[in-house]
């Protein structure tokens, strides 16, 4: 089965999709927030945060 990106659920901040791709790339969620920090203070960080945020699903409840 492929890996798949999903937006966070325990890592949420906003909308948990910092930490979906730090956990989809095995990385410290915190490391993406500052980059999406510096995107965003660049110019269209912002509208890609809100585009990610509407396109990436929710991370599916493990039973």
């Amino acid at each position: 089965m492929a890996k798949r990106i999903y937006r966070s659920t325990k890592n949420r901040m906003l909308g948990g999709v910092c930490g979906g791709i730090g956990e989809y790339f095995d990385i410290d969620p915190t490391i993406v927030r500052l980059v999406a920090v510096v995107f965003a203070l660049s110019g269209a960080g912002i509208l890609a945060y809100i585009i990610a945020w509407i396109i990436i699903p929710d991370q599916p409840a493990v039973l």
